[in-house]
């Protein structure tokens, strides 16, 4: 007796695994469109095709072989996992679309910079440091708090606070109901009736930073991200972009987050299309561009600091993530504002 759809559909899962297959929302998600969470939300609303059948389940494996479509569209092959810094101005967004209408994170990128998802979140009054990729799988890993990246921020806040209430935090504090792990906070400075605190926290729950110091009596009116694990905002002007070379990148995730995550390496580089495509894109931006965002008056920007080293994290200077090799535990030089600057190559 002849197998009926359902034997037929399982002999097509093992033939995918056996010929090296993925889940096709994690397909999906590496090819930056979305994330493999929403990558299965679009499964689930039969918006996902493979070689032409609508899928049902994201839990079909694709070889590499197979043709998938996004609302008819095709998906691209793999590209090479990337990453970019991007110094994020107040004012943005940071979503595709914003039903109020507001400027998005990723309305301002330059054009030629491929589809690319953000680490995380930052809030449209928070400045800073804004992880970037092409790789969905990268995404995720970065965002989850048991990778253990240390997200470290300089804030403004009206109030006094003493060391001691601060000490208190690296052992954890529930507010209303939630729970927020350890953070570490220090005062840094005094300035009229602001203080300067660097706060450095490993979980990313919404408004975490400000809903902390107002239970302890302050009122944040400055937040501004300076690292995210190993990478550093350094000399990043407001609103400019740039990549993290491929090599740095993959030194800094190191063999087991880069599994975890799926990265590719070796993938090709695809370059992105323009209006004409016999022409060649321009890659100045897509390697490091700047966009238009407000700048922060001279005397009013926060003292740039030196890392200390995070457990499990190796810090990279602003010269390393431009390609050019540093010691790790050296501070990068101040350049010049006038200075020329260089793209990543």
């Amino acid at each position: 007796m002849s197998g009926g759809p359902a034997d037929g559909k399982q002999a097509e899962r093992e033939a995918a695994k056996d010929a090296g297959g993925e889940r096709v929302a994690k397909v999906i998600a590496r090819s930056g469109i979305c994330s493999r969470r929403d990558a299965e939300r679009l499964i689930g609303d039969g918006r996902v095709a493979v070689n032409g059948r609508t899928l049902t389940t994201p839990a079909m494996l694709v070889a590499p072989s197979d043709r998938i479509e996004v609302d008819g569209a095709l998906v691209a092959s793999r590209e090479r996992t990337r990453l970019w810094l991007f110094n994020k101005p107040k004012g943005l967004v940071t979503t595709n679309r914003d039903p109020e209408g507001r400027q998005t994170v990723f309305s301002a990128l330059p054009a030629d910079l491929p589809r690319v998802l953000s680490v995380g979140r930052l809030d449209i009054n928070t400045e800073g440091l804004l992880l970037l990729t092409n790789d969905g799988g990268l995404a995720r890993v970065l965002e989850l708090p048991a990778t253990g990246w240390l997200r470290r921020y300089r804030v403004r806040a009206h109030g006094n606070v003493d060391q001691r209430a601060l000490d208190a935090l690296g052992h954890g504090i529930s507010i209303d109901g939630m729970i927020y792990g350890a953070v570490e906070a220090a005062v840094d400075r005094v300035q009229g009736t602001n203080i300067w605190l660097t706060i450095g926290l490993r979980e990313g729950k919404n408004r975490e930073v400000k809903r902390v110091l107002e239970h302890l009596g302050l009122s944040v009116n400055r937040l501004i991200r300076v690292s995210y694990g190993p990478f550093q905002l350094g000399d990043l002007e407001a609103g400019e972009v740039r990549e993290v070379r491929g090599r740095v990148l993959r030194d800094q995730l190191g063999e087991k987050l880069a599994k975890a995550a799926g990265a590719d390496f070796d993938a090709p580089i695809r370059l992105p299309v323009t209006a004409d495509e016999n022409s060649r894109p321009k890659q100045r931006a897509a390697r490091g561009g700047k966009v238009g965002g407000p700048q922060a008056p001279q005397e009013d920007r926060p003292k740039k600091l030196v890392r200390k080293r995070a457990t499990g994290e190796k810090p990279v200077a602003a010269e390393a993530q431009r390609g050019r090799r540093v010691k790790p535990d050296s501070a990068p030089k101040r350049r010049s504002p006038h200075a020329d600057r260089r793209r990543s190559p």
